[in-house]
């Protein structure tokens, strides 16, 4: 009878442990990554048993949070990497000296020799960039302050990850009283690592666009799908050899393409299995919990579990004070980085074979470092219902929604810059309007000005019946927000037809989005604006201002045409390309004939 091989065998196991326990974590409000951690115990050595190369598998899926950083570099360009290189290496090295000195003397005081209580420290003071990054993404925070301040010390981290893997040698060396590396191989190692980081950022800059793009000409969607694993997997490959973070190179390689025209593509090819491959490492991490040192010495495990996330939570919460992270947003922030990090396993394997303590004591660093990375996304469960709401209540009284009905003809969704201009304009022609907005702090503001602004989310349908959106003629949708936007055409036309909706559109896929949705009355919030600005410009030139008006309005009757044209090919960006480059040119031709006929007419005197 024929056996299946293991790798079958063993991604059958993985793929239903995950298809159980995650939608079951989710349905009981502890997230994704919970349930990752919960499969990942039930099938590893102290569960089911039914995997046991744990090491294996969890050097592979490391993998994933070497996608996670490509492509989280992929969204930042040089520039605003290089505005961010303040705190990244101040904030930064502030989170590593203050969480690493308070574990590093706990642990001395405890009796732990200095080298390995500085190792100790060292590897407790890192974070999971990996759930980190996670759950800012799934909480939309990585555009907020706490969300840069996160990343910016997450990514020291990664940096700090290398000077820490290249002390343990001479902190063993020291220890055991033994040679440490020679000068002349220091030299050599340090040449290897700037060869390497020099090559990567040459070759994105020299070879990496036109080698993407001959790939890209081929037309075979799955070869450049293979070539961004390819790029990938190779500059983790180098980074590994000269002992350097696989992340933090995939990091740089995805920074560097941050302004390719292909970074899209790359984003869309490389997002299934970053995502695929995360939740295997999250797997793998459940897996590596030794259970037995926790049986055996579980009074110890508690201590230097609530020892390390103590200290850490008191040092984070000081930064973010310091930090001016909004007091909101600091009790997330301080337990997304308390947490240990992935790079705590390696760094504390790495310590054991290096002879800087022994490996049981390696053991239960590492099993507090698991159980850290397991019980944080319980914790910040417990912030949410427990604690913020409370934190909230306390710092200012709460906003009622609108609960008396309204009667008034115009509806306007988000009162921001826009929203404000057209109900101020409906106010002075003394149309009444129900103002919607879900910002309570800028609602306070305008009130102060006289403003009528009541407190809802306009995407709810109960809220829309209360401002009298079901007898109501015009809705004005101002919000910034897209998907937002989109949600409340959505419900608008499932359930009040009457409705006509004059829509802002923030770019042009917002535009086609609502298109699609049979919103024709759109305006771009930026393109009149601009068009004034050019007019001036033109006047400002030494043209008479009915020539600038003349041109701005052909323009703006062809950009207004070409949209309509480009339309129908929203999902074909090489037929949108080609008939944008054709409008433009029959724009150029036309205007061009027209400044002609008007040379060659002549002048008129008024004395004749």
């Amino acid at each position: 009878m024929n056996h299946a091989p293991a790798w079958l065998i063993n991604s059958f196991i993985y793929l239903a442990a995950a298809v159980v326990a995650v939608p079951l974590a989710k349905k009981l409000g502890l997230g994704s990554i919970i349930g990752y951690l919960g499969a990942g115990i039930a099938i590893g050595p102290w569960g089911l048993g039914l995997v046991t190369n744990v090491q294996d598998i969890l050097h592979f899926a490391e993998f994933g949070v070497v996608l996670m950083l490509f492509l989280i570099g992929l969204e930042l360009q040089p520039t605003r990497l290089w505005n961010l290189r303040r705190p990244i290496f101040g904030w930064g090295s502030a989170q590593m000296l203050s969480c690493a000195t308070l574990i590093t003397g706990l642990a001395m005081a405890f009796g732990l020799p200095w080298p390995g209580a500085l190792v100790a420290g060292l590897g407790l003071g890192l974070s999971s960039t990996a759930i980190s990054l996670q759950v800012m993404a799934e909480r939309n925070l990585m555009h907020t302050s706490s969300g840069q301040a996160g990343f910016s010390i997450l990514l020291f981290q990664d940096v700090a990850a290398i000077p820490i893997l290249a002390l343990l040698p001479l902190l063993g060396a020291m220890g055991s009283g033994g040679e440490t590396m020679t000068h002349p191989n220091r030299a050599l190692e340090a040449l290897k690592i700037v060869a390497v980081i020099g090559g990567i950022i040459l070759g994105g800059r020299l070879l990496l666009r036109p080698v993407l793009r001959w790939i890209a000409n081929s037309r075979t969607p799955e070869i450049f799908t293979a070539a961004s694993l390819l790029l990938v997997v190779g500059i983790a490959a180098l980074m590994q050899l000269v002992g350097l973070s696989m992340a933090l190179g995939a990091f740089l390689a995805g920074v560097l393409l941050a302004e390719s025209e292909y970074r899209r593509e790359l984003e869309t090819d490389i997002e299934p299995f970053k995502a695929l491959l995360l939740g295997l490492f999250f797997i793998a991490v459940g897996m590596s919990i030794d259970f037995g040192v926790l049986w055996k010495f579980p009074g110890l495990m508690a201590a230097i579990l609530l020892g390390f996330l103590s200290l850490k939570l008191l040092a984070l919460y000081g930064l973010a004070r310091l930090m001016k992270i909004p007091y909101q947003e600091r009790p997330v922030f301080a337990l997304l980085l308390a947490q240990g990090g992935e790079f705590a396993f390696v760094v504390f394997q790495a310590a054991a074979g290096a002879d800087i303590f022994s490996a049981e004591t390696a053991s239960l660093l590492i099993g507090a470092v698991a159980l850290s990375m397991l019980i944080s996304p319980l914790l910040l469960v417990a912030i949410d219902k427990l604690l913020l709401p409370r934190y909230a209540d306390s710092k200012k009284p709460p906003m009622k929604e609108i609960s008396e009905q309204q009667q008034a003809p115009v509806v306007i969704a988000g009162f921001g810059r826009y929203g404000q201009i057209v109900g101020r304009m409906l106010l002075a022609q003394g149309i009444s309007a129900t103002v919607l907005d879900h910002d309570a702090e800028m609602i306070e503001t305008v009130r102060t000005f006289g403003y009528r602004v009541f407190y809802g989310d306009a995407a709810r349908l109960d809220l829309l019946r209360t401002a009298g959106a079901g007898s109501a003629k015009i809705l004005v949708l101002s919000v910034d927000d897209v998907e937002q936007s989109l949600k409340i055409v959505d419900v608008v036309r499932e359930n009040f037809p009457q409705l006509q909706i004059v829509a802002r559109a923030r770019d042009v896929t917002h535009w086609n989005a609502l298109r699609d949705r049979g919103v024709t009355r759109v305006e771009r919030e930026l393109f009149e604006s601009s068009l004034r600005s050019a007019r001036t410009v033109l006047e400002l030139l030494g043209q008479s201002p009915d020539s600038a008006q003349q041109a701005a309005e052909r323009f703006r009757e062809h950009n207004l045409d070409l949209f309509e044209r480009m339309y129908p090919h929203r999902n074909n960006r090489e037929k949108i390309i080609a008939v944008a480059k054709q409008g433009r040119r029959q724009l150029e031709a036309q205007m061009a004939q027209e400044r002609e006929q008007l040379a060659q007419q002549p002048s008129s005197d008024p004395l004749d």
